[in-house]
């Protein structure tokens, strides 16, 4: 039986940019996506800091080294420009691998600069 986990996490990191007009899902700096495990087109939660709301998308990998977190499409009307937000990586396993899992979270500063990598242990 699969379950879902946490794998990385995205930590209070600054939306830069919400675009209405584009078709969909979030936009992140390669090396917040790698730093965190995330890869291109990876379900991603993101929950917003300002105002408790919730969206799912996927990940399309951005400029390395940029900084940016875009919002795309409907989310731009939920979430905008210097919103902090947690954006959590999941993945389906076995309770078996859930157990030795090592959950990637990310810190970063007002810019979207990696500050420190924890790297967290199921038990």
């Amino acid at each position: 039986m699969a379950i879902t986990v946490c794998t990385g996490k995205l930590h209070r990191v600054h939306v830069t940019g919400a675009r209405l007009d584009y078709e969909g899902s979030i936009t992140i700096d390669r090396r917040l996506m790698k730093a965190a495990g995330i890869v291109a087109f990876q379900v991603l939660h993101i929950n917003s800091m300002r105002n408790a709301v919730h969206w799912e998308t996927y990940a399309i990998p951005g400029d390395a080294g940029k900084g940016e977190v875009l919002l795309n499409g409907c989310p731009a009307l939920l979430f905008h420009p210097g919103d902090q937000v947690i954006i959590l990586a999941l993945e389906q396993m076995t309770r078996a691998e859930a157990a030795k899992i090592r959950q990637k979270v990310v810190h970063v500063d007002k810019n979207n600069k990696i500050l420190k990598v924890e790297i967290k242990k199921a038990s």
